[in-house]
């Protein structure tokens, strides 16, 4: 089997097993490094031997645990279930992961780091994933249909997990959506609320929404921990400190699934 037919037959195997676009993306990836590494030779005569010195070289380069561990699950899929092979896991072992403590910002840093937002689109954009704590995926593919303006939610529809959840929307958030609406009367014909600029018909990528927080971060002259995800944690963190379950802010976070009824959509009320 060619490289490229082991790729094809990848692509046969993401869709057989519903993977996500993200872990295709980042599968598929992972499979352009590998090859460049051992310069295209044919992944057939390749093993466990080449997975380990590939992952070696990746740790003594400085990638991060978590890096590696993404790198290592990738090439067990694509050697495992594309390849066929019983690989011996025990030569090819996982990076234990220290996580730290993730960084939060104050509601002072978040205020700065708004305030220096000069576009409408990306202010839009940043006032939603800190107010619904939504992760990068999500927000780039917000939805019109997805503003429930009526009940004061925000549907997130095929979040991580395939999981559908509903989230906080409010008064301000949806002030600010429906400003960015008339102005910008988004058209995509799925109803995606984002796109690249002059690309009405192109989702925004996750890159953009994350090149786009760099800016303005560096503009408020806030520290490189700090990461659109950042707003994420932050929005759990500062409901916790206002008083509310932790069990309810996991729900909202979609680590359970629970499903309610229909939408008012965002232009009912423009």
């Amino acid at each position: 089997m060619t490289n490229e037919e082991v790729i094809q037959k990848a692509h046969e195997e993401f869709a057989l097993r519903g993977l996500s676009h993200y872990t295709v993306e980042e599968y598929l990836g992972t499979l352009r490094i590998f090859l460049r590494y051992y310069e295209n030779c044919p992944l057939e005569t390749m093993g466990e031997k080449e997975i380990r010195n590939f992952l070696l070289y990746q740790i003594e380069g400085g990638k991060a645990p978590g890096c590696v561990n993404n790198y290592n699950s990738a090439l067990r899929f694509i050697f495992g279930a594309v390849l066929e092979r019983n690989l011996n896991c025990r030569m090819i072992p996982r990076q234990r992961d220290r996580r730290a403590f993730p960084a939060i910002m104050s509601k002072n840093e978040i205020i700065r780091f708004l305030s220096v937002i000069d576009n409408l689109r990306d202010k839009a954009m940043f006032e939603t994933v800190y107010g619904a704590g939504l992760r990068v995926s999500e927000i780039a593919h917000l939805r019109t249909q997805d503003i429930d303006s009526k009940q004061m939610r925000i549907f997130v529809h095929q979040g991580k997990g395939g999981k559908d959840r509903f989230t906080l929307l409010s008064q301000r958030n949806l002030e600010i959506l429906r400003e960015y609406w008339k102005q910008y009367r988004p058209s995509h014909p799925e109803g995606y609320l984002f796109y690249v600029r002059s690309q009405k018909c192109h989702v925004i990528s996750s890159k953009s929404v994350q090149n786009a927080f760099n800016k303005y971060r560096e503009k408020a002259n806030l520290p490189k921990t700090f990461t659109v995800h950042t707003l994420r944690h932050c929005f759990a963190t500062h409901l916790l400190e206002s008083g509310v379950d932790v069990c309810q802010i996991k729900e909202l976070l979609g680590h359970t699934f629970k499903l309610a009824g229909n939408f008012h959509r965002l232009d009912d009320a423009t």
